[in-house]
């Protein structure tokens, strides 16, 4: 048969995807783009957001329509909270945010009976790590490494908690097993990637922490880059640090997550950290990685917000002076307390807030990229772009060079000249024969 997936959301979805991708091609089934025509047509959902939701059901009804006589079957997160909404749109096979392995069997046993199949469980009964393939299809350079799953937080905007369940984490061996084998098959970096992957090890045995594991990770593959999926700002310490700073292959980019840069919006957000901790773990990142990249994530228009906290926003924003940032407006996720918090902004002020914060977001990382000209770096190359072949540096910088030849999956030296396009450009130091 013929399949072809749709992933929608964050890196775990895409890790996931990728897992049923080989669970699918391990049994001779054919992987096709999916605007194509297949058999098969598998749509990996998020639902973090209101705007995500809709975004999922026009896919859900073009796919359909396009495709009347294929299997539709949808997983992830949106079947997870509202499996009968995926339902009413006609869907054959419904799964949820756990067990692909069953998900996949599910759509080969409706191919044999033709009786839609809807499986769900509750997510909050969750006790164990899913164990699925790592790794992907052919062409990649680097590889995500899923070693945890679920989140306890329940920040007062997030559904995340209620789709995904507790807390449950990859064994250290299992992590390593793992890691080895996308060495073997050719892979230069890691991307250790979870829902929260600072929580990783609260739920085994002696509730080792993360320092553990990146440790473990990179003795097993000495010679990979190992890259950290977004951190909760509590778990960066002067311990976590001198211990990680070790780590030969270790990314000096940090994806740290803030949401707001004010202490009255972060507490009606419920986060654990106030802007005090949160500017502690950017300065120890900065003196134990200097020239280190640190970006964020930042909501901004959040039931509530006035502008004087919008202000008080972007003046923090300023001062952790972040390599990238992604801006947000809130967007209302019913089934969360935040949804009917009072306050809730226009569209009008959410877009007005985007445009300035995305503004200062756009100097400080043009400030960021600029003051690496001159300097030399190890580029992972990935893909020929537009005439040049793109790679990205540790600090995560995408870089460009004018070359004939293919770069693809080579890790190699370059000095960097100036800003270009959404990154910059760069000559190789030698070239490769």
């Amino acid at each position: 048969m013929i399949f072809g997936f749709c992933t929608l959301g964050c890196k775990v979805n895409q890790y996931e995807t990728q897992a049923m991708e080989q669970l699918l091609t391990s049994e001779g089934h054919t992987v096709a783009p999916f605007g194509e025509k297949c058999d098969v047509y598998i749509i990996n959902t998020c639902s973090v957001t209101a705007v995500a939701d809709k975004k999922n059901r026009a896919i859900i009804r073009r796919c359909r329509k396009a495709n009347p006589d294929a299997i539709i079957a949808v997983c992830g997160c949106y079947p997870q909270r509202d499996a009968d909404a995926v339902a009413a749109l006609g869907v054959d096979v419904i799964g949820g945010s756990n067990d692909r392995a069953q998900f996949l069997q599910n759509i080969m046993e409706f191919y044999r009976a033709e009786k839609a199949i809807y499986q769900v469980d509750n997510a909050l009964f969750r006790r164990h790590f899913e164990i699925l393939p790592p790794g992907g299809l052919t062409g990649r350079t680097r590889a995500m490494l899923k070693v945890q799953d679920g989140c306890q937080n329940f920040c007062t905007y997030c559904i995340i908690p209620y789709t995904r369940g507790p807390i449950r984490s990859a064994t250290v061996e299992l992590a390593v097993e793992q890691a080895k084998a996308l060495q073997e098959k050719g892979y230069q970096e890691l991307v250790i990637t979870g829902i929260e992957i600072a929580s990783w090890g609260r739920d085994l045995p002696g509730r080792p922490g993360l320092s553990v594991l990146l440790e473990a990770l990179s003795a097993a593959v000495p010679g990979m880059r190992l890259r950290l999926g977004s951190l909760e700002p509590r778990i960066i310490t002067e311990e976590f640090c001198e211990r990680i700073q070790k780590l030969p292959g270790l990314c000096p980019h940090f994806h740290l997550s803030m949401q707001s840069g004010c202490d009255s919006v972060l507490a009606r957000m419920k986060r654990k950290y106030d802007t005090n901790r949160y500017l502690e773990s950017v300065q120890l990142l900065y003196k134990h990685f200097p020239g280190c990249a640190i970006t964020t994530d930042m909501i901004v228009a959040f039931p509530g917000e006035t502008e004087e906290e919008f202000q008080e926003s972007l003046r923090f924003i300023e001062k952790c002076g972040f390599a990238d940032m992604h801006i947000f407006p809130y967007s209302r996720r019913p089934g969360t307390p935040a949804d009917k918090m009072p306050g809730q902004h226009s569209n009008e002020t959410k877009e007005n807030r985007s445009r300035k914060a995305i503004a200062v977001a756009k100097k400080m990382a043009n400030a960021y990229r600029e003051n690496m000209a001159g300097g030399r770096y190890e580029v992972l190359f990935e893909e020929p772009e537009d005439g040049y072949f793109v790679g990205h540096t540790p600090n995560y910088v995408k870089i460009y060079v004018q070359t004939e030849g293919c770069l693809h999956n080579q890790i190699l030296s370059v000095r960097v000249t100036k800003s270009f396009r959404d990154g910059m450009l760069a000559v190789l130091e030698y070239i490769p024969s």
